[in-house]
């Protein structure tokens, strides 16, 4: 059973919310976990990618588009479908919608902007995982 951690904004920005993903993936895998990062569309992941090379100037976070290429070993991957079945540490979902394959991982990190559409459907998504028994934590950025 995964251990939720979400991650409220009051910035709208959703540049401003990939931003605090880069840097919970970032620690994810400094801590040696692989991160799926699930977005909401091909566009959106592309965003996501271009952003995971630029955020920091001072890091390199090492990370590809999902599916990758056969015989590539990324410890961050980004992908708007489902995740790599043999994954199972750290979910980062910035997909309106919990994803299907949620439960295979041990931690879930979720974003929340300060839009309304954003906390509309987070608050779902919140009472989904919270209906299910996770434990889930709620942290202010």
């Amino acid at each position: 059973m995964p251990r939720v951690d979400f991650y409220i904004l009051a910035d709208p920005s959703p540049e401003r919310l990939r931003r605090a993903a880069c840097r919970v993936a970032e620690k994810a895998w400094q801590m040696g976990h692989q991160v799926y990062i699930t977005t909401s569309s091909a566009a959106a992941s592309a965003r996501m990618d271009e952003l995971l090379w630029t955020y920091r100037a001072d890091s390199f976070l090492p990370h590809g588009r999902y599916p990758v290429e056969q015989g590539e070993d990324l410890p961050v991957l980004v992908g708007d479908g489902d995740a790599p079945a043999e994954w199972g540490d750290v979910l980062i979902n910035l997909a309106p919608a919990v994803p299907d394959f949620h439960a295979r991982f041990q931690r879930v990190a979720d974003f929340v902007s300060g839009q309304e559409d954003s906390r509309r459907e987070g608050r779902q998504r919140f009472r989904f995982y919270r209906e299910q028994g996770y434990d889930v934590e709620s942290h202010k950025i």
